[in-house]
């Protein structure tokens, strides 16, 4: 597989999941709202393996779960260093 075929794959899968994120965020606003229930497990389920393991490591701050923000940043970074403008797959 190519580089440009990887940053194809790549810039949307990152882009999906930074959207994701950002759902998620504006879903821990509404604490009454069921994840499990349609059509929030469409944001739920991707983002929740993440962060599972991510909450072990970063308390909530004021009793706010700032784990999606992290992964944001986190995916954010990753998309601009491999895929951005001048990304390691577009530089190769």
């Amino acid at each position: 597989m190519n580089a440009t075929a990887l940053t194809w794959i790549l810039g949307p899968l990152f882009g999906l999941m930074i959207l994701l994120f950002i759902f998620r965020i504006v879903l821990t606003w509404y604490p009454q709202i069921d994840l499990n229930r349609f059509p929030f497990n469409l944001v739920a389920w991707p983002t929740e393996p993440l962060l599972v393991p991510t909450r072990k490591i970063v308390p909530p701050i004021g009793g706010v779960d700032i784990t999606p923000i992290v992964w944001v940043g986190i995916f954010s970074l990753l998309r601009e260093l491999l895929v951005g403008q001048q990304g390691l797959l577009k530089i190769i």
